[in-house]
């Protein structure tokens, strides 16, 4: 039901806005480029049939990324509100619910990304002097976090003064940014950095076109493997790419959308969103692959025999035993970690936005009352990420967040939109109504039919492998506390806040589209 777009005496202040399409569309490649498309892409990709993956990753982001988040972006523009708010103008007290279950999923997420962020600093600074040494992994683990025992000891609470320092200058940061606003802070944030971290990612992917043994590694990364294609877990791998890596399904383009001005070409600006992150992904494959077979020439191995080629060990173990062995190369490691902090730095600022607008919105409280209260957030996160068994509870926190909340979030917000409460048809002709490019039946299909239905598969799988096998030998109890306790954290929290009162009426609001406005036809503004 649609009210009235008439002002009440009690109704929410008008939302802030970003300047245009430009300042959306850079703080959404912002969110959509982070970590995890430097240094996750390449290793899947390699490890799932090479170029042969890029079949899979296509009908992936086609079927599943772009339609999700689109309906992001309908739910956030439509309705106007973070995804508390605009899931309740959607679906009642159980869509808030949801909406709260996605802030305290960005919440979690938050935590433990504000360490990898420090790290990323930490060892841009190493870099000019190359001072990991000769063995990288000890230094990693070792003289750098210090690493407790996470299997005998996962929790403690010995400071680490290298990790805290950056963690604490991180958030604060952070916090500034947030602190100014959307377009004072976020927007100007991400206008500056978006460039910078292309031009620098260019600049890096460049020089180590030309290392001695580029090509093989190169060779090894596009080779196409068609054989891999028969095997189900490649598709559950591109899928969890596409999903993972675009931001969708906890707040962040719910939020973002909510921002934007009533007339406004969302449907364009996502794929411009969608293909830009896709293309980033290819570059870093093609700068990190570039390297990895530099460092097998110098190594006389082949490119198969290199180990850690994603995640954390290839930021802060490989990478760094390739820029030894480079000539320049402190300037090289100065670049990837750069970028590495510049791309973590944008993806948090989007993430903890989701928890200011939440807050906000329930409460009526002004944005720096809100950065306020996310500074409890920062206190969290110090404690548990600046001790010896910080990578234990980041490593944890990490899997159960992304792989069972994300996942279930997507699952339940795709079904309760598209099959409970019927509002796929709406918010397809809101998506048409306002944007050049039209959605229609075939969009409604692939978000209410194809993405649940490969997000249960993969949501089915992860469950019974992590009861089944539990995870990196940790014990029991802790991946009960620190894992399944996250999870059950954002369900209390959907079943919880929805049940305290709204400071003002959630459905009297002034920006809210009609349905007049719903029919009217043609491009942006």
């Amino acid at each position: 039901m649609v009210r009235s777009s008439q002002p009440r005496t009690d109704a929410i202040p008008e939302r802030e806005q970003w300047t245009g399409q430009l300042g959306f569309i850079m703080a959404a490649v912002g969110s959509a480029v982070g970590l995890g498309n430097i240094w996750r892409f390449p290793g899947v990709a390699y490890e799932s049939g090479g170029g042969a993956f890029l079949i899979p990753y296509l009908v992936a982001l086609l079927t599943a990324g772009i339609p999700i988040l689109f309906l992001d972006y309908a739910i956030g523009h439509r309705f106007r509100g973070s995804p508390p708010l605009a899931l309740r103008r959607l679906g009642g007290r159980f869509g808030e619910g949801i909406g709260w279950f996605q802030v305290v999923i960005a919440a979690l997420i938050a935590v433990y990304y504000t360490g990898v962020l420090a790290w990323a600093a930490s060892y841009f600074v190493f870099s000019f002097g190359e001072q990991w040494g000769d063995d990288t992994a000890a230094f990693f683990t070792g003289e750098y976090l210090k690493v407790a025992d996470g299997a005998a000891d996962p929790v403690t609470f010995d400071f680490v003064p290298a990790v805290l320092i950056p963690l604490v200058l991180m958030w604060i940061i952070t916090l500034v940014i947030l602190g100014a606003g959307v377009v004072k802070g976020v927007q100007r944030a991400n206008v500056i950095i978006i460039p910078l971290l292309v031009v620098a990612f260019v600049a890096l992917v460049i020089r180590a076109l030309f290392l001695p043994g580029a090509l093989d590694g190169l060779d090894a990364f596009f080779t196409p493997d068609f054989a891999a294609l028969a095997d189900p877990n490649v598709w559950i791998a591109a899928y969890s790419q596409i999903f993972f890596s675009l931001s969708i399904a906890f707040g962040i383009m719910i939020t973002y959308a909510s921002y934007r001005r009533r007339r406004s070409n969302m449907t364009g600006a996502g794929l411009v969103v969608a293909f830009g992150n896709s293309s980033f992904e290819i570059l870093a494959g093609i700068g990190v692959f570039s390297t990895i077979g530099f460092l097998a020439h110098q190594q006389g191995i082949g490119v198969d025999d290199v180990e850690g080629l994603s995640g954390p060990i290839l930021a802060f173990v490989t990478f760094p035993a390739i820029v030894s062995e480079m000539p320049g190369g402190g300037f090289m490691g100065a670049l990837f970690f750069g970028t590495l902090t510049l791309a973590g730095l944008t993806s948090l600022i989007s993430i903890l936005e989701v928890v200011i607008a939440s807050i906000r919105d329930k409460f009526g409280i002004t944005r720096g009352q809100a950065v306020g209260g996310v500074g409890v957030l920062a206190v969290i996160s110090i404690v548990l990420l600046g001790t010896t068994s910080g990578l234990t509870a980041l490593d944890t926190i990490d899997q159960w967040t992304n792989n069972i909340g994300i996942v279930a979030s997507a699952i339940i917000m795709t079904i309760v939109v598209i099959w409970v409460k019927r509002r796929g048809g709406e918010l397809s002709r809101h998506l048409s109504a306002v944007s050049t490019f039209k959605v229609g039946g075939l969009w409604v299909v692939f978000t209410g039919v194809v993405a649940p239905v490969v997000l249960i598969w993969m949501l089915a799988a992860k469950i019974i492998d992590l009861v089944t096998n539990g995870y990196e030998g940790y014990a029991t109890w802790y991946l009960g506390v620190a894992g399944w306790g996250s999870v059950v954290l954002a369900v209390v929290a959907a079943i919880v806040l929805p049940i305290v009162a709204w400071r003002r009426d959630p459905h009297s609001f002034e920006a809210w589209p009609t349905n007049e406005q719903l029919s009217v036809k043609g491009g942006a503004r």
